[in-house]
């Protein structure tokens, strides 16, 4: 299932994040402060929340998931990847960092398309899903 990958590899960036914070704080060397954050909300946070949207949702957990994970996934590597390069002064960093932003843009897109058409009114309604005792308040 979609949501389990989405799951596994936000845990993965939830660790190298946190040993990232670890490493900065034992040398008292925070210039890598951005690709810690990134890694942790873009990595972590925002993968973890699409595994459990996809979990919840199972009837979302189509093709546009896939693409939504083939997207995630690379978006956020790169994107860190790209951020640490351009902090330490590496030539490729910025465009690795702005492919990584294009990628994880177009996948919170797909995202979007994905939440908005699995939680229309009556297709959510009709697989309910809506809120144990909602009566259409």
């Amino acid at each position: 299932m979609i949501g389990n990958w989405f799951l596994r590899c936000a845990v993965l960036f939830a660790l190298a994040g946190m040993g990232l914070g670890i490493r900065m704080g034992i040398v008292h060397d925070f210039t890598l402060s951005p690709v810690h954050a990134h890694v942790n909300l873009v990595g972590f946070t925002t993968l973890f929340l699409a595994g459990l949207f996809y979990r919840a949702m199972p009837h979302a957990a189509g093709w546009l998931a896939g693409l939504h994970f083939t997207l995630a996934l690379p978006g956020a590597l790169a994107l860190s990847i790209g951020i640490a390069g351009s902090v330490t002064g590496q030539d490729w960093g910025v465009a690795v960092a702005i492919a990584g932003s294009l990628l994880t843009v177009a996948a919170m897109l797909i995202f979007a398309i994905a939440v908005f058409r699995a939680t229309g009114s009556s297709r959510a309604e009709s697989l309910d899903v809506v809120e144990p005792g909602y009566a259409g308040r």
